[in-house]
This record gives C-alpha cells, structure tokens and sequence, in this order.
C-alpha cells in the first residue's frame, strides 16, 4: 500500500477488514486472525492504521477498529451500492455508539459476518437480493435465492413498521438457501438472554415474510429454522444438559423450532455452514452416511436417520441439529433402548459426556470430509 488517496487492492485481506469493518460499525480485534494469520494481519493492521483508514476504539477493557472518516469516504466512492446504506447518517454503522452493550452487538454481528464469508454466503448488499424492502416499495420482478446469503439485523429492519414486532429480539440476522431460512443468533461466549415474545414473533414475521409473501414459490410453510454461533462447544453442552441441571435452556430447546443448529465461530464452523447451505452437498454426505444402514422410517417413536442390522437407530448430528439430538437421547432413555449418532470428530468429546453410555459414536474426520468434498 502507498499513501495515496486510495483503498488496497480488490480481493485483499486489507480491504476485507475495511469492508467488515464497515458493514459491523466495529470489528473486534481479536478477530482480524481469522482473515489470515496473526503475524500478516498484525501487519495489515499497522498498515491500514499508518494511512488513516483504521483506528483502535477502546474503552470498557472492549477493543475493536474502527474506519476514519477518509477510509468511510473512499469506500462511499468506490463500492456506493455496497455501502451507502451502512456508511451515510446517523446509523449505528456510521456512528457506532459507546455503550458497552451497543458495542458488543456490533462486535456479534462483525463475528457472524466473518463464519458467513468464510463459508462463502453472500454478504455485501450489492451481490444479494433485496429481500427485506420497506413495506412502502414496490418490487415488480420475483424475487429468488440463487446463492445462500446473509441479511444482519439492520437489513432485516428495512421491513420498516412490521420489525417494530420484534423489537427486543436478539436476532443477528437472517440467512437465506435456495431450500431454507434461518433466523441467525450470536450470544459469542455469553449465555444469551431470551426474550421468548419476541424470539416467537420473530419467527412468525420470518414465516409470513418470506415464506408466504416475497419467497412463498421457493419456501415450504415450514422452512424456517436457527443457528446458533456460539464462542465454543462448550456451549452446546451446557444448552443440551440445561433441562437437566435446572437452569433455563434459552429457548433453542423449547419446542419453537424444529431445528436449531449449533455451529462455532471458528473454521470448524464455516465447514458446518456450507453443509447447511448446500442442499445438493447435504444430500451427498446424508448418502455416504447411509450407505450400510437400513431406511429411516418417519412413523417410528423416535428420530433418526435410519437404523443399523440390529434394529437400533442412528442418528446423523454433523450439523449439531439440538433439538433433534435431545429428541434423540430423551426417546432412548424413555424406551430403554441403545442407539448411534454420527458426527464430525471435533462434535463428539461434547456429545458423549450429554448422551453417556446408552448411545454409540461413530465420527467422521472434519479434515479428510475437505479433502474429499470440498476441493
């Protein structure tokens, strides 16, 4: 880089912390390691900073980065339909606050947007449709999802009076596949606070929006699900077991969706979220899965994927469905009877110390599933 008036190159990682940057209002630092490794983005960081596009904003023992004002007016310049939305008045993009609460929402959502780039959903608003258009546009062609994409909070509010409903909810954004919508959560490492009114008209706005009005000839009634980013599996474990413990279980395992998957901010995760996203790469994995095992009968006492030469029933968890699993575990404990849950090596440690002895584990290497379907 030089110190000329102008932004890095096109498809650099300098340029990818400024347009993160821009797109949450305030970018974590100790995230900037998951764009490239420590030693290149402390140097990018040191760069960006040396030709004012970048500043550190710290306060609350919170650090994050933030544009200057002539990186904002070089990006407004460059990319306007990518960012004018985020980077012009009084938004809280534009003009984050410094409330530590306010600050660390926008840290939440800069760490979603990261999992959803590395998985490759579209994030920036001029790759993606407009799907959440104010009440009062008018749209003339139908809408389609070609491509998973990624809508955070403040794109979901274009809706206008209809998000007024869902004030309180603690929604990081929506994420749309060409087959299904998932309303997206990020409590980070903390236990997320729910507020239940809210989280239910959540997903009752998802459903009337999407799946009966702008998308109702690419969605089912019944398409809308969630995804949890959590900080670690750790979380997993404590949202599985909190029935048992006695505490709250934080809506995900109430019963209001179906299914609530569970994927860790990390590389472990985007590999988890390109699952989701692909039908046709889904299917693939659920049919080398099944491969020696007997068909999944939809009218049994209890969830699975099918059975082995026993009779007992397997259960396929590579995308931390949580409910599914407690539906799974409950069932065996309730019959009395021993199953198998399949999953990524990385998942398992968690899901044994929850399901204990009376359910078998047979895992599949995260790295060799890359080699071989994700080349």
């Amino acid at each position: 880089m030089s110190n000329k008036q102008t932004l890095p190159t096109n498809q650099t990682k300098p340029l990818l912390l400024l347009t993160l940057t821009a797109l949450s209002g305030e970018f974590p630092t100790n995230q900037a390691d998951r764009l490239g490794s420590s030693t290149y983005m402390e140097n990018v960081v040191k760069d960006l900073k040396r030709e004012g596009l970048l500043r550190t904003y710290y306060k609350d023992r919170l650090r994050g980065y933030r544009l200057t004002a002539k990186a904002k007016a070089l990006l407004l310049a460059a990319y306007p339909d990518r960012f004018d939305f985020f980077l012009m008045g009084n938004s809280e993009t534009n003009q984050p606050k410094s409330e530590i609460t306010r600050r660390l929402r926008l840290h939440r959502i800069a760490e979603s947007l990261v999992t959803m780039q590395g998985a490759g959903v579209l994030i920036f608003r001029d790759e993606k449709p407009e799907v959440f258009y104010p009440e009062s546009a008018q749209r003339i062609s139908p809408l389609r999802i070609d491509a998973p994409a990624f809508y955070n909070s403040r794109e979901v509010k274009e809706l206008g009076t209809e998000f007024v409903k869902i004030r309180g909810a603690r929604m990081v954004g929506v994420l749309l596949t060409g087959s299904n919508a998932f309303a997206v959560y990020n409590p980070g490492s903390a236990r997320c606070r729910w507020e239940y009114k809210s989280e239910m008209r959540t997903k009752a706005l998802m459903k009337t929006v999407l799946c009966q009005q702008r998308l109702a000839g690419q969605y089912a009634p019944d398409a809308v699900q969630g995804i949890l980013l959590g900080g670690s599996m750790e979380m997993a474990y404590e949202l599985l077991t909190g029935q048992e413990t006695g505490q709250r279980n934080y809506f995900v395992l109430d019963g209001n969706y179906d299914n609530f998957h569970y994927i860790p901010n990390n590389h472990d995760g985007e590999v988890i979220l390109k699952i989701l996203c692909d039908a046709e790469r889904s299917a693939e994995l659920q049919s080398v899965l099944s491969e020696n095992l007997l068909p999944r009968t939809t009218g049994s006492h209890i969830e699975n994927d099918g059975f082995d030469r026993q009779g007992n029933p397997v259960l396929f968890a590579h995308t931390l469905d949580l409910p599914r699993i407690a539906r799974f575990h409950h069932a065996l404990q309730l019959q009395g009877r021993s199953g198998t849950i399949i999953c990524f090596d990385f998942q398992a440690e968690v899901l044994k110390r929850y399901c204990k002895a009376q359910v078998s584990f047979e895992t599949i290497s995260l790295k060799k599933y890359e080699g071989r379907f994700l080349k």
